[in-house]
């Protein structure tokens, strides 16, 4: 039973990123847009919503496989 929770909880933090960096992709012109269509067509705006977003998931994967795995090895 212990090895199938890990199983399952190792594969919801693998996903949960997924589904927040999607969120983040789509909210980021909301919070930084400024609604001004010329400043998100440029190349400095892009890179900035790439990099939080991959920022975000990176973040969320490392915490969440730091909690499956922590207590597995005992």
């Amino acid at each position: 039973m212990d090895n199938t929770l890990t199983i399952i909880f190792g594969i919801v933090a693998m996903l949960l990123p997924l589904v927040v960096g999607r969120l983040v992709w789509k909210r980021f012109d909301r919070w930084f847009g400024r609604n001004d269509e010329a400043y998100m067509d440029t190349l400095e705006y892009f890179l900035k919503k790439i990099g939080l977003t991959i920022l975000v998931a990176f973040i969320l994967l490392w915490l969440g496989m730091t909690l499956v795995f922590n207590g597995s090895g005992s």
